[in-house]
């Protein structure tokens, strides 16, 4: 079971997931509320945070 990165939310079908943009080793889950309201969300390895 996936959970979204920033409210930690079980996620559904619609959700996006990619590697963080500065160090690429974590997986980022992103439900699409935080998406669509761009909450912030950070990686657990580098400490990166993006809208």
């Amino acid at each position: 079971m996936k959970t979204c990165t920033t409210c930690n939310k079980v996620v559904t079908k619609s959700h996006i997931e990619f590697r963080c943009p500065s160090c690429s080793k974590s997986l980022i889950v992103r439900c699409a509320h935080c998406k669509e309201n761009s909450k912030e969300y950070s990686c657990k390895e580098c400490g990166f945070v993006g809208p």
